[in-house]
C-alpha cells in the first residue's frame, strides 16, 4: 500500500482545527474528502500537529496510505482540485517508506507568533495577527523568552486538557524580534504541550506590558500552576511553519 508524505498550507480560521470533530469542519476532514474524491476510498489524514481553531500553517505535514500508486504530482494536484474552495492546499505531495509517521517520526516543529504593536486596528492581518495596542518592551520579553530554553517543567504553560503524558520538555528556541509594528515570536522545540506556544507568548506579553517583572520566569516555572503563567493568547497569530524529520536535519 503506497504511502505519501504531504506538506501543507492552510488558514486556520474557517476551521475547528485540524482534528475531525462534531461541532464543524476540520482541515482533516477536508482533506479526507479530497482524497477519496480523486483515489475513490476512504482514508484517514494523519497529521503531525493538532493545530487549535483559528491556528495556522504553512508547513503541516501529514501521511496518507492509498490502494494503488499515483504519481507524486498527481496527488498533490488532484487533492488540491477537491479541496476548493476551502483555504487548504498540499505544497507538495511525495512517496514515504512504511515506516514514516507523520506525527511520530517528526523531531522538530516549529512556529511563529505575530504581534502587530501599534494603535491603529487591523485591516489585511485581521485573523492572522495578534493585536496589541498598547506598548511593548521588546528586550524584556526576548530575556524572559531566554529563561524559558532548555529543558523545564512546564506545567504552569500547560492547558489544563492537555493529554501528555509529561510536562518536562525541552525547549530549543524562543526567539523573540521586532520587524517594524511586529513583534515575532519564534519557537522550535520536538514537541509541545497543548497551549504551550499561546500561554508562553501571552505570559512575554504581560512582562512586555510591564505588569510582570522580566525575572518572573524561574518563579512560574517553579509554581508548576497554570494560574501562575499569563494568559493564553488569541489563536489569530500562531502557524505551524515547520515539521522536521531526521533525514532532513541531518
Amino acid at each position: 500500500m503506497p504511502r505519501y508524505k504531504l506538506t501543507i498550507e492552510y488558514d486556520g480560521r474557517p476551521f475547528v482545527g485540524w482534528q475531525r470533530q462534531s461541532n464543524g469542519l476540520s482541515i482533516q476532514q477536508c482533506l479526507e474528502e479530497a482524497v477519496q474524491g480523486f483515489a475513490g476510498e476512504a482514508v484517514t489524514v494523519h497529521g503531525a500537529g493538532r493545530t487549535d481553531a483559528g491556528v495556522h500553517a504553512t508547513g503541516q505535514v501529514a501521511h496518507i496510505d492509498l490502494g494503488r500508486p499515483f504519481p507524486a504530482d498527481t496527488v498533490r494536484d488532484a487533492i488540491n482540485a477537491h479541496l476548493r474552495p476551502v483555504p487548504v492546499a498540499v505544497l507538495r505531495a511525495v512517496p514515504a517508506s512504511d515506516t514514516f509517521e507523520a506525527r511520530f517520526s517528526a523531531v522538530e516543529r516549529r512556529y511563529r507568533y505575530r504581534i502587530v504593536n501599534r494603535r491603529a486596528p487591523l485591516t489585511v492581518d485581521r485573523g492572522l495577527a495578534w493585536h496589541v495596542r498598547y506598548p511593548l518592551d521588546v528586550a524584556a520579553m526576548a530575556g524572559a523568552a531566554a529563561a524559558l530554553e532548555g529543558r523545564h517543567d512546564f506545567t504552569s504553560f500547560r492547558a489544563k486538557e492537555c493529554q501528555a503524558k509529561s510536562p518536562v520538555k525541552t525547549l530549543d528556541e524562543l526567539d523573540v524580534r521586532p520587524a517594524g509594528a511586529e513583534i515575532v515570536v519564534t519557537a522550535r522545540a520536538r514537541s509541545f504541550l497543548h497551549h504551550q506556544v499561546r500561554t508562553m507568548v501571552g505570559t512575554l506579553v504581560e512582562i512586555g506590558r510591564g505588569r510582570r517583572p522580566p525575572d518572573a520566569i524561574p518563579a512560574i516555572l517553579a509554581a508548576r500552576d497554570r494560574a501562575a503563567a499569563g494568559p493564553t493568547c488569541p489563536p489569530d497569530g500562531l502557524t505551524l511553519t515547520r515539521v522536521g524529520y531526521p533525514e532532513e536535519l541531518a
